[in-house]
């Protein structure tokens, strides 16, 4: 052990002998510079040898060294100022720190108070307690000011009531035909509003109204889509309800509404107050979801698309609450609503990255229009609007479908393109859309149009819209077998919508 502890002792105190000489060198050093009468004493034994510039030379030094010993201390001081001035800032900034998390702790607190508080007014309305943090700022804001809410759900629809209350209908316009209609809503748009459409568009337009509840109006931006929506609300005497669609859309509360629990009020959207004051009146309504497909369709809209395709009209209910108050709206049953049959639907689409595409149930179940170009201006005569009714405007549909339905020959034919399409393709047009190709094309040839264009437009739209989910390299060959098998059945110069849709998609592959 002996051993060790003599290793030991040399061994480390070479590293500390060492260390203590470099702590004293340093403060050896420090006193060194500052001692003056070491100074004093070299200066007096040289003062008999130094002569004349010598002195000066000497004299230069001394103001020198002086003057880096009095920067030495003004650093030191300068240091230590810093040093006591951090100290300071340290020592406040633990104050400051302390401060704060002392009020976090009473701001909590109070907090805890104002939750008892709100509990307990809470508990007096009949709200559960825990559905506090669900609350908005207003609705804590009135519940705090001790408002009282309302015991009408349905403030909108209630006021509804009493101004339709005294309704008297006016006097409509029950003699015009649907060419004429056609006609003067082209010539209107024109005169009254600036906008040009072609006529054929106009067709389609007024003859999709005969066929499905839905119309979809799609294309490229700025070619008018949500202009002709608009317009055809003004020339029917009653404006169309624009409703943009918003991109948070995801199930119905976001067309009708919700009831809030808190308020006990339905926050109504302004779709169901149209939809309600329809149900007052005769008149023709136009529902506008503008951007349509910047949301899902298939999402939002899914209760209506299923409600809309029921034959009928007295089917068309939607649940609007699960139970009855004395003061709900008078048009309301057991909390029901009856969707009113004098509205319809049309959506505008653009396709471009920002938007969804539209499922083929949806498709399926509306009547796309393409809308690709500007209309070219032309002159129309001045022509006003024209009053009419729901009951009169179907009927001129209904007669329609008797006056004018789909030929035998045409049936036939379509029968077998519908076998070639189903053998090279293996798609099959389905009976919702043979229901549509018989109520569509009989309302165009009442809007003044062919009978062969009003197929040709609703096999291009309905049927040759789906290619668009195959494999277009592998079935662009089969295309042009198509093509020719319809010259064969129609004729060359007929089916121009359906043939150029198909070559159109033969140039995308």
């Amino acid at each position: 052990m002996d051993t060790v502890f003599k290793f030991l002792y040399e061994f480390l105190g070479q590293f500390f002998t060492s260390l203590w000489s470099i702590v004293t060198g340093i403060f050896k050093g420090i006193v060194g510079m500052f001692d003056f009468p070491a100074y004093g004493k070299i200066i007096s034994d040289y003062t008999s040898e130094l002569g004349g510039l010598e002195w000066v030379i000497a004299i230069f030094a001394m103001i020198l060294l002086a003057a880096v010993l009095v920067f030495l201390v003004m650093l030191i001081v300068l240091s230590l100022k810093k040093f006591f001035r951090y100290k300071k800032k340290v020592k406040d900034t633990g104050d400051l720190v302390a401060e704060v998390n002392h009020l976090t702790k009473e701001v909590m607190r109070l907090n805890l108070e104002k939750d008892k508080i709100l509990s307990m007014k809470v508990s007096q309305i009949g709200l559960n307690p825990n559905e506090i943090s669900e609350l908005t700022g207003e609705e804590i804001e009135a519940l705090n000011n001790g408002e009282e809410e309302t015991t009408q759900r349905f403030y909108k629809l209630c006021h509804i009531d009493e101004v339709w209350a005294d309704y008297q209908p006016p006097i409509y316009n029950n003699t015009i035909t649907l060419e004429q209609f056609c006609d003067q809503f082209r010539n209107f748009a024109c005169s009254r509003l600036g906008l040009y459409y072609d006529t054929k568009l106009i067709r389609y337009f007024v003859a999709s109204f005969g066929s499905n509840r839905l119309i979809i109006l799609q294309g490229i931006s700025g070619t008018g889509k949500t202009s002709l929506a608009r317009a055809f609300g003004k020339f029917v005497c009653n404006d169309s309800i624009i409703t943009p669609v918003q991109p948070s859309w995801r199930d119905r509360t976001e067309l009708f509404g919700y009831f809030n629990e808190f308020t006990k009020r339905f926050n109504e959207t302004e779709l169901l107050r149209a939809m309600y004051e329809a149900s007052y009146n005769d008149n023709v309504y136009v529902i506008v979801l503008d951007e349509m497909n910047i949301a899902r369709v298939e999402y939002y809209f899914a209760e209506m698309l299923s409600i809309l395709e029921m034959p009928d009209c007295d089917e068309w209910v939607i649940s609007m609450v699960p139970n009855v108050w004395p003061d709900d709206p008078k048009h309301f049953d057991q909390g029901n609503f009856k969707i009113p049959p004098n509205m319809w639907y049309i959506g505008t689409a653009n396709n471009d990255d920002s938007t969804f595409a539209i499922a083929d149930k949806v498709y399926d179940r509306a009547m796309p229009i393409d809308i690709d170009s500007k209309g070219t201006p032309f002159d129309a005569p001045d022509t006003p609007p024209v009053q009419i009714n729901y009951h009169y405007l179907e009927s001129l549909f209904d007669n329609a479908k008797k006056q004018y339905p789909v030929s035998q020959v045409l049936i036939d034919k379509l029968n077998k393109l519908d076998d070639y399409v189903i053998e090279h393709f293996r798609i099959a047009f389905g009976n919702r859309i043979m229901r549509q190709v018989m109520s569509f094309t009989p309302c165009y040839v009442a809007c003044g149009g062919k009978e062969i264009d009003g197929l040709d437009y609703v096999l291009a739209r309905k049927i040759f819209r789906k290619f668009e989910s195959l494999n277009l390299s592998y079935i662009r060959d089969e295309i042009d077998g198509l093509v020719a098998y319809m010259d064969h059945l129609y004729g060359r110069e007929n089916m121009g919508e359906s043939k150029a849709y198909l070559h159109r998609l033969q140039k995308l592959v």
